[in-house]
């Protein structure tokens, strides 16, 4: 008799992409989107606090090193820096982690770029769970920290097709941007759907009649696999990806709420001040006592460990979605 040993998920697991095995990516689509940009746009301009490689940032620095600012470990000084630049009419995009914009430099965010109104794009990098490497680099909260901020539109977007159509659309809206960065090998999944990205509205992607999926960032790809698993079993699952959650397109999410469907938002950051409050809140005000269930991560820190591991624990997963939609069915 033989046993089976489970295969064993090595420490780069814990830094891995989020793509599933075989998926179709694009390299540092950030990056490229960027440096493309500047080759029509002389304003635009990259800094980040020596975290380019991790952020994708150094295709731009490659590509346009005359343009390119290294500030070192130094957060709070990188958003000064971008707010200065911006200040003379500059196009800046400044790169860390989205832990270090959100928790470390974010009185400099707020004073310095979102109070004037300035038009300088953060770029936050391992959103969420898109890290192993615990609390200390999984920017779970980083929404419901900037979602009070002023001024600031929130974008998280889905795969390489969003981040390819926001970085022009940021530079040229007014005022300052956060965007949750996907970097590395990110997947390509909106182009095999009748979607284009457009700042501060939702579209459905996918339509249903049984099931409506309201998902943001790496989710929608998450809540679209799931529309093709069920519908093997007869479930007819809808997909209304919002990846702009502020200014958050109330009007489209409220339209698409007005149905029997079981809703559910799915979102990669805690169930406290992300999409799951931001449709709550949305229907509360105008007088909806509609039912809304939140896939998203607990209001806790999280684990450190490899990423396919954790996603699965802590409901992030394909088959964890599926399950909690067959189990409210």
């Amino acid at each position: 008799m033989t046993t089976s040993t489970p295969t064993k998920l090595k420490t780069s697991a814990m830094i891995a992409s989020f793509a599933d095995p075989g998926q179709r990516t694009a390299p540092a689509p950030f990056g490229h989107a960027l440096a493309d940009l500047a080759r029509t746009n002389e304003r635009v301009v990259g800094l980040s606090a020596d975290l380019a490689k991790y952020t994708d940032m150094h295709i731009f620095r490659n590509a346009h090193p005359e343009r390119f600012f290294q500030m070192g470990m130094a957060e709070q000084l990188l958003f000064g820096a971008a707010a200065g630049m911006a200040e003379v009419g500059l196009v800046p995009f400044a790169s860390t982690y989205s832990v270090f914009a959100a928790r470390r430099a974010y009185d400099f965010i707020c004073l310095d770029i979102a109070e004037p109104n300035l038009n300088v794009n953060i770029i936050g990098g391992l959103p969420g769970l898109t890290t192993g490497y615990g609390p200390s680099h999984q920017a779970t909260e980083d929404i419901a920290i900037f979602r009070g901020t002023p001024n600031l539109t929130i974008i998280d977007p889905c795969d390489s097709v969003d981040i390819a159509a926001a970085v022009p659309q940021m530079a040229a809206t007014p005022g300052p941007t956060y965007l949750r960065l996907l970097r590395g090998n990110v997947p390509t999944v909106l182009d095999e759907y009748d979607y284009t990205f457009e700042l501060g509205k939702a579209k459905v992607v996918r339509p249903g009649n049984d099931v409506l999926l309201i998902s943001s960032g790496l989710m929608t790809m998450r809540a679209l696999q799931t529309a093709e698993r069920l519908a093997a079993d007869n479930i007819d699952v809808a997909v209304l990806h919002a990846p702009t959650i502020k200014p958050f397109d109330e009007d489209t999410v409220l339209r698409e709420l007005d149905t029997p469907r079981l809703a559910l938002t799915l979102e990669n950051h805690t169930t406290v001040g992300g999409l799951f409050e931001t449709v709550a809140s949305a229907l509360v005000r105008h007088g909806s006592t509609r039912q809304v269930h939140a896939v998203a991560l607990p209001d806790k820190f999280l684990a450190a460990g490899a990423l396919p591991t954790l996603h699965q624990r802590y409901g992030l997963a394909t088959d964890a979605i599926c399950a909690r939609i067959q189990g409210l069915l």
